[in-house]
């Protein structure tokens, strides 16, 4: 992580994160081995229009790729419904980077195996020309949160045999999807039941420094940006808050990028900064309280190699404070060494004694 110390202190918000998620993504995420007897999941991949992200300023795609696994049986049991789990991805990758990374289908069906009750696992693809949604709602963006807590939903109630029901459905997701599991669960405990925060990024931002030199640099490329392709070899952490940028301080006066950086002319936009620590859940959790005690379970977790555990550990004290009943646990591992062996073996069994199963359990 030494070279993370030449970035900008708003970059750093990112860089934690993002250099763990990407720079070791696949080649140091342990798998579980094979669950002897696991019965195979149906993998179905479809197209969602996205209706919220009509608009959106940015160009971004309006029909999104949607992976989907249905549990064995689900052919054969014809009246049966069941119970969904919506599975969010994190920086830099799509829903079928995403599979790699949590290695599915062997991890559901590990879970099945292993005793975990069948249930329909959606992984939303929300990549967008930089990266990620970061599932805010932005005119620049689109809404990537009514998107998911709505267009997904309300496309699998409508073609999948759901138990069309909040006490049925889950929302997890991991690093930018741990963020947008939270950030989602506060503001929509009418849709999902039960929450499961996987080392989420950007609780917190920090005051970025206008003259360290990466900062000087990310400002002039900007600057020289004609349309938001020409941040296509742009540096990782550059696009990191390109994305952040879009997601949060959005601006449909300021082509041809219409967002607004935290950083112009080498001196600190606080109007801008304030609108990025607005969207950062620790300045808001303590507005939706009362909408994360309507949830059936919560349950969060990260590395303890994670530079990312502080401020998880932080949401974590804020619900304690509330007397918010929590699973809280800090594991072996760095920011995606364990997410297959976490989903497998933690997770979906979370989920699995947590959600309705049935159509009557309220």
């Amino acid at each position: 992580m030494e070279n993370l110390r030449t970035c900008s202190a708003t970059a750093l918000m990112i860089a934690i994160w993002a250099f763990a998620g990407v720079a070791t993504a696949q080649v140091q995420t342990e798998i579980p081995p094979p669950v002897p007897g696991a019965k195979p999941v149906t993998v179905g991949r479809i197209t969602i229009h996205g209706t919220s992200l009509q608009g959106n300023l940015e160009g971004e795609a309006v029909d999104r790729d949607v992976i989907v696994f249905l549990p064995p049986g689900y052919f054969q049991h014809k009246h049966r419904r069941y119970p969904v789990v919506y599975a969010l991805h994190g920086f830099s990758i799509g829903a079928e980077q995403w599979t790699h990374e949590i290695h599915v289908p062997q991890t559901i069906e590990g879970a099945f195996g292993l005793g975990a009750k069948p249930m329909i696992v959606v992984l939303p693809d929300s990549k967008t020309v930089y990266g990620g949604s970061m599932y805010s709602r932005s005119e620049t963006t689109g809404d990537f949160e009514e998107f998911i807590a709505h267009d997904v939903v309300a496309y699998m109630d409508a073609h999948y045999r759901t138990i069309p029901d909040r006490e049925s459905r889950g929302l997890v997701g991991h690093s930018m999807g741990g963020y947008g599991a939270l950030r989602i669960g506060m503001k929509y405990p009418n849709v999902f039941g039960v929450l499961y925060v996987m080392s989420p990024c950007c609780l917190s931002v920090h005051r970025p420094d206008p003259a360290a030199p990466q900062e000087k640099a990310f400002e002039n490329a900007v600057a020289g940006m004609k349309s938001s392709a020409d941040a296509a070899n742009f540096p990782f952490f550059w696009k990191a808050q390109l994305a952040t940028a879009a997601a949060w301080s959005p601006d449909p006066k300021n082509p041809p990028l219409y967002l607004d950086m935290p950083v112009k002319d080498g001196e600190v936009q606080q109007d801008v900064l304030d609108k990025w620590e607005a969207n950062s859940p620790l300045a808001f959790i303590d507005q939706y309280i009362d909408n994360l005690k309507k949830y059936r379970a919560i349950a969060l977790d990260v590395g303890d190699k994670d530079g990312l555990r502080f401020d998880t550990i932080k949401v974590h004290a804020v619900l304690d404070s509330y007397g918010m009943p929590n699973s809280f646990e800090v594991y072996h591992g760095t920011h995606t060494s364990a997410v297959a062996d976490r989903f497998q073996n933690h997770v979906l069994p979370f989920f699995s004694r947590n959600l309705c199963f049935t159509k009557d359990c309220h």
